[in-house]
């Protein structure tokens, strides 16, 4: 991995439901398991800056600064890290190809309807449209429990990019339950999140919203 630091931009402060599921901690996670020093840039949820959207046109995080490089989107930015780390992507072609894959997976075939669920639930609080979510939700959990419930990684036998994305879709299903019903996807779950890297990760960006509470209640 290159030696020069990257700058994560993230949001200066979110609301307490939305904590620990900004998706900055992908970013983190990759970075603290290459061994990647980084340093948190911030900007407000509201009112959005135009510093933002000069940099993110959807005015969203994460944001990878990377040397000359500004990117966006999650996926994209792990891609980037992948690339240069093979403590994140294999070197070999055939491995590289199944984790590009998983990557792109867990983006396009899983989380949209995931999200779908969610949301259904957590704020339209809609339960006929829950589950209508959950009917398109299920199948597509149940045929990803069935990869993983004869492998410890989702690609190329090791720990990649591909987890860190995965896992950190399957954790805001999980938030609301939604691995109840799958329990080699809970467990699958479990071992990506039991590394050091994502707690790390995750500690930190508790970390980052209880300082911005302090600094709003010092005025």
């Amino acid at each position: 991995m290159h030696d020069r630091a990257i700058t994560i931009v993230t949001y200066e402060w979110v609301p307490a439901f939305a904590r620990g599921f900004v998706r900055d901690l992908r970013v983190r996670w990759a970075a603290e398991e290459a061994g990647v020093a980084y340093s948190i840039e911030t900007t407000p949820v509201r009112p959005k800056a135009e510093a933002h959207r000069a940099i993110q046109p959807f005015e969203q995080v994460p944001v990878l600064k990377d040397g000359a490089v500004t990117m966006f989107e999650s996926g994209a930015i792990l891609w980037r890290l992948g690339e240069r780390s093979p403590a994140l992507m294999p070197q070999e072609d055939a491995a590289r190809a199944e984790t590009m894959q998983w990557l792109f997976a867990a983006l396009s075939s899983v989380e949209p309807l995931t999200n779908g669920w969610v949301l259904a639930r957590t704020v339209d609080k809609d339960a006929a449209q829950a589950e209508r979510a959950a009917g398109r939700m299920n199948p597509r959990l149940a045929a990803l429990a069935r990869v993983v419930e004869t492998r410890a990684h989702i690609a190329a036998g090791r720990f990649t990019i591909a987890d860190i994305l995965m896992a950190d879709v399957l954790r805001v299903v999980d938030s609301q339950g939604g691995l109840d019903a799958h329990p080699a996807l809970a467990a699958y779950l479990a071992r990506q999140t039991a590394r050091p890297a994502f707690r790390k990760a995750l500690d930190d960006q508790m970390a980052h919203w209880a300082a911005a509470d302090s600094r709003r209640a010092a005025g």
